[in-house]
This record gives structure tokens, sequence and C-alpha cells, in this order.
């Protein structure tokens, strides 16, 4: 490294420890370092020093201890003496023996449990119970009485010197008292010259005033001209700094709805709670698929059913689910049920908007999308959620087809970054063909939805008489792939480390 250029980059605090060091033989604490170098307040060195060894001209060794002081009834100890203490004296000058009710003569209440402990533990008394329970001095205890206990000795010298650093065992039968002693960890620091940074000064440098940074008024008064002006460290640490900025979630469905918008898509909406009616029935799902069971679905307490207005559709619905109506399928099978219809549920899927929009606005041409939350009883796991985001759309028009479907999904995952997008079959009671999609992230292909074209038993109670083209697509899995993590759960967690880095673009 170039020791001029460094010496020419030093600020005067630096350029005063590093003196203050070589004063001190290369090595010394702040406060050496405060009383050497000419400093007037503490956090010049602080600040320096955290500089100096950034630059690798000083380390910086911090060394923790713990301390000890007095605290309350420490302080109560030092005046009127331990409690056993006390309470042995009293003994000794009722001839060794004495009724509990006499120790409150020399001991608080609170202390006579404590005393009568120590008496025994220490073996200076022992107790007695005939008529009344009495206190006995020992030979042991005669003793203590011409003695000065080691707690009293520590007593003594927190009381004379507070914030000694002392051996634990040493302190431990004074700690183990409630509100006796007071622990607190001290850290204190040493600043130390690097072999670099003793080169750098025995080069020899100078302080002297100079400009570290540039104001309107050092340009205008032209003071520029007559001090030195430091050279700035474009290399030198800088500390990150963090401002506001959108949630990745919420930023990643706000490119998504431009996307639609931009090829052409308007966006619907739709409420949380609906009827079974509107989020199954409708869709040709039977009224006993599994998915309707409590173990997937959320169903409503309050309101526990929602009135169905619409007659006639429930009648239509109803026909296609006994025999198929005039779709040339066969149906269900089953005698349909509009009290089970009337069930209220929190939805499972936004394809209820869809279905509910296409029945308002039969007449195509219409291509329309939503992205909005959905609910489902599942088991929490790196993959699902009970509560999560789900992209919906639909296109209806004359002579839609499945390349047009192909083609649409393909344009957006494009426009999301994916590449390589496949699409394989699958199977949905409400499309007919169906197909899943997936792209290639990481080495493996992904599913991230499903899609196909809404079946005749689907579109013909509703009064839909064009092709319509469906797909229902996962956000979270989406945003999973974007933001590189394996866990679902990471998008709902503060985790202020990943959402300070998750880049804005």
């Amino acid at each position: 490294m170039d020791i001029e250029k460094i010496i020419k980059e030093l600020s005067q605090n630096e350029k005063k420890v590093l003196l203050a060091l070589q004063k001190l033989h290369g090595r010394g604490s702040p406060q050496d370092i405060f009383n050497t170098g000419g400093f007037t307040q503490d956090v010049e060195i602080a600040n320096a020093a955290s500089w100096l060894q950034s630059k690798k001209l000083v380390t910086v060794d911090n060394h923790i201890k713990t301390v000890y002081s007095l605290g309350k009834e420490g302080k109560r100890f030092v005046e009127k003496g331990l409690p056993e203490k006390r309470a042995l004296q009293l003994l000794a000058e009722k001839q060794g023996a004495l009724s509990l009710k006499d120790l409150s003569a020399v001991l608080e209440s609170d202390e006579i449990p404590v005393a009568i402990g120590w008496l025994k533990t220490n073996g200076w008394a022992t107790l007695r119970k005939e008529k009344e329970t009495t206190l006995e001095i020992t030979l042991k205890g005669k003793n203590a009485l011409l003695e000065v206990t080691e707690e009293e000795k520590l007593l003594r010298l927190l009381s004379e010197h507070p914030e000694q650093e002392i051996e634990k065992n040493t302190i431990k039968p004074l700690a183990s008292r409630k509100n006796v002693i007071k622990e607190k960890d001290l850290i204190t620091s040493s600043v130390s010259l690097t072999d670099y940074g003793k080169k750098v000064v025995d080069a020899g440098f100078e302080i002297q005033e100079e400009i570290s940074q540039i104001t309107s008024a050092i340009i205008k008064n032209d003071e520029w001209k007559k001090k030195t002006i430091r050279p700035y460290d474009i290399h030198a640490f800088a500390p990150s700094l963090y401002g506001g900025k959108t949630h990745p979630l919420v930023k990643l469905i706000s490119e998504i709805r431009q996307i639609f918008v931009e090829m052409g898509f308007q966006e619907i909406q739709g409420d949380y709670v609906e009827s079974c009616f509107w989020n199954m029935d409708v869709l040709f799902i039977p009224q006993d698929h599994p998915a309707r069971e409590m173990q997937d679905t959320f169903y409503c307490k309050v309101p526990s059913t929602l009135p169905i207005n619409e007659p006639q559709l429930v009648k239509e619905v109803a026909r296609v689910h006994e025999n198929g109506g005039t779709t040339g399928s066969i149906g269900w099978g089953y005698t349909f049920s509009k009290t089970e219809g009337e069930r209220a549920l929190l939805r499972t899927h936004t394809t209820v908007n869809t279905i509910r929009y296409l029945y308002n606005h039969p007449i195509p041409p219409c291509k329309v999308f939503s992205l909005e939350r959905v609910f489902r009883n599942e088991d929490i796991d790196t993959t699902h959620l009970p509560e999560f985001y789900q992209i919906e759309g639909i296109i209806y028009e004359e002579n839609a087809n499945f390349r047009q479907l192909v083609g649409i999904l393909k344009e957006f995952y494009r426009r999301m970054g994916f590449e390589k997008i496949r699409f394989r079959p699958g199977y949905f009671p409400y499309t007919e063909p169906s197909m899943e999609v997936e792209v290639f992230w990481n080495g493996k292909w992904m599913e991230l939805g499903g899609s196909g074209i809404f079946r005749p038993e689907v579109i013909e109670p509703i009064g839909v008489k064009t092709p319509v083209l469906a797909w229902g697509l996962g956000l979270e899995r989406l945003a999973m792939l974007r933001y590189g993590l394996t866990d679902i759960r990471s998008l709902y967690i503060s985790d202020l480390e990943w959402l300070r880095k998750t880049p804005l673009l």
C-alpha cells in the first residue's frame, strides 16, 4: 500500500491517535490516548480508532470484566451488621439461649428467618423445641463472635471501593442473598498500532488545519484556496443505508398487474365470503367432492348461510349437476341440494370472481383478471399457507382456442423473466381440456398453476356461448422463485435483513 497516500487521507483525529500511540509505545487505553493526544471529547477517539482499524493501521481489543457493588440490603448490612451476627450477639447477651420472638429486639421481621438459616448453616446455634422453640449458641458460635467473617470483609471492601472485580466463588455467599450484591459487566478497550501503522507513524506527518468537507461557505469565501483539502478514500468502509421501500410481495403484485393491463386485460374484484353455490356449484364441482369437506374449506359460523337470489340460475345449475341438461354431459347423477349451495364459506379460489363476472357480462369479447386472497384449510409448511394470493384470468371471444391460451400464458411468464416454460395435461372439474403450467428454475421444473377451457356444464347455465379460456396461478410460489426463497413463510415474516437487502429492481 502507498504510505504517502494513506497519510494524505488521514483525518486530524486519526493522526492524533497515531501520534498518541507512538508516545505510548504502541498501545494504550482510550483514556490514555485522550490524555496524551489532546482530545476534547471521548467520541473523537472512538470514531478515529474505528476508521484506523478499517485501514489496518490499529487493532482495537475489547475486554469484559464483571464487577460487584453493594445493593440495598448490602448497604444495610454494612450499617447494622449481618443478621446472623446481630442474632449471635444477642444470644451471647442472653447467656446463650433465647426464644425466637426475642430476636425481634435486634432484627426486622424479614431478617429473622434469614438469621436462623445462617446460624444453623454456619453451626453457630441449634434449635430446641419444648414449650416454645429456643435458640442455643454453640462453641463455634461463641468463637465466631471474636472473628470477622469473609462476608463481613467483602461488605467492608465493597463499601469503601465499589465496582470491584472479585472471584465468583469468593462473592458467591453474598451473591446468594437477595439484594445484597449488584453485578455489572464493564467493557474495557485497548488500541494498538499494527506493524503497518508503525510504518505510517515512522514516515512522519504533521497535524495541520484542513478541509474535510466542502460547503457553500468555503467556496464563497475562497477558503479552499488557503487550506489543504483532505483527499477522499473512495474504497474506505462505509455503512449501508436502507431507506423505506415497497414490500417485495407488494412490488411483485404491482408488476403482475401492470403486465396484464399492458396485455389488454381489465382487473376485477370480489368478496372474501361467498356461498358454496357461487364458489363451487356454478363451476360444476360436485356437492360430494372431497375439497368441500371441512378439512379443505373454511366454512363460516356467522353468517352460516347466504341467500341465492338467482332462482333461474339455480334451476339450470341443478339440472346440469343431476343429468347434464342439454350440454351432452350425464352430470353427476345425484339430487342437487340448494341448502348445500347456501352454506357460507371463505372463497377457496378467485375463479368465483370470474364466473360471477361471466354471468353478469355474458356477451363477448372480454379479457379480465383478478389478483386477490383465497383461503384453504391447509397445514402450514414450507410450500403451503391457509391464506394466499391467486392470479386468475379469463378470455372469452369468438373462436378462442387452446393454442391462444398457451400463447397468453407463455407471454405472461416470459414478461416475468422465465425463458423455459412448458405445459402438461392436468385435471380440474370445471375445465376440459386442462393443463398445468411449469417453468424451469434452478435446474428443475416447477409447477405454478392450472389452466384450461371452461366446460359446457359451466358456461351454458350462465348464458355464455363462446369458448372461455381460464387460468389460476399461485403468486407466492412465483415470489419464491423470483426472490430465491425455499420457505413460503419467509414472505410474511418481518425479516428486516431480507427486506433491506432485497433489490428494488
